[in-house]
């Protein structure tokens, strides 16, 4: 019982500490519907591919093209608003601080920095949508560790630091995902697209990129006297690293491999 109410004390005292602007946003009062979220996205990945396996592939065309351009109009959105509220509030890449006022450029940072959550919990389709089309082959570790994490860590980004130095996480991310929906969308549209999408690899390289781009900037911020919850900038460090790791793997199996595995077969 004493641990049960230390445990409900902690989560209090944590949700206290949250920024008031956005307790009564939609989905940011509580971190209970974002970890069920979570959970049930699991048991998706766990369970979905079992479901299909004795059904056929559901025919999702006319849903997934305008999904994809729909999220490279918002992601599109993001980047602009990042880019321009940041150089209006004359935004420091040494040391940014969380504006935590009500002033229209902190609550329009604010706005953007849960717009970039919520764009993540949609993006969870994506997983939907390869087990309803019985993709499973895109069901890697990579794609279920990425997707799942993102909810988590960009809920208790606009739950406790929206903005401030976690601006360049999203900023960065919003920039990839304009070039990698249009390539979901057009890949989607049919296979006479495919003479028009030969620029895949250099789409994964963009990937990487952001990854070393935005863990260099932590990494730096790391080392400052800066007034961001350093608790943050190791949380986002660590995650840099991680995705460092699974895409650089991904980028070599796909594209050193297979070009030396080809090259010994001529």
């Amino acid at each position: 019982m004493e641990m049960l109410a230390n445990i409900t004390s902690f989560y209090e005292d944590a949700l206290k500490h949250g920024d008031p602007r956005v307790e009564s946003w939609l989905l940011m009062k509580s971190p209970l519907p974002i970890a069920l979220l979570f959970v049930f996205y699991i048991l998706m990945v766990k369970c979905g591919p079992a479901f299909m396996e004795n059904r056929k592939p559901v025919n999702l065309k006319f849903v997934i093209i305008p999904y994809n351009f729909l999220l490279v109009g918002l992601s599109f959105y993001m980047f602009y608003e990042f880019l321009v509220t940041a150089v209006l509030s004359k935004y420091s890449l040494k040391c940014q601080p969380v504006d935590y006022s009500s002033s229209p450029l902190a609550l329009r940072m604010a706005s953007v920095c849960w717009w970039f959550f919520f764009s993540k919990v949609i993006e969870l389709l994506d997983t939907a949508f390869f087990i309803l089309r019985k993709k499973n082959n895109q069901l890697s570790f990579l794609h279920v560790y990425h997707h799942s994490t993102m909810i988590i860590n960009w809920w208790l980004g606009a739950r406790y630091v929206p903005g401030g130095q976690s601006f360049m996480v999203a900023l960065l991310n919003s920039f990839v995902h304009i070039w990698m929906y249009s390539y979901y969308g057009l890949a989607a549209v049919g296979p006479h697209m495919q003479k028009y999408l030969g620029w895949k690899r250099y789409l994964t390289s963009l990937q990487l990129l952001q990854f070393v781009a935005f863990t260099i900037h932590t990494g730096y911020n790391m080392t400052t006297d800066c007034a961001f919850p350093q608790g943050f900038n190791y949380a986002v460090f660590l995650y840099g690293l991680s995705l460092i790791t699974l895409f650089g793997n991904f980028y070599y199996q796909q594209y050193v491999l297979k070009k030396q595995k080809s090259q010994k077969q001529m």
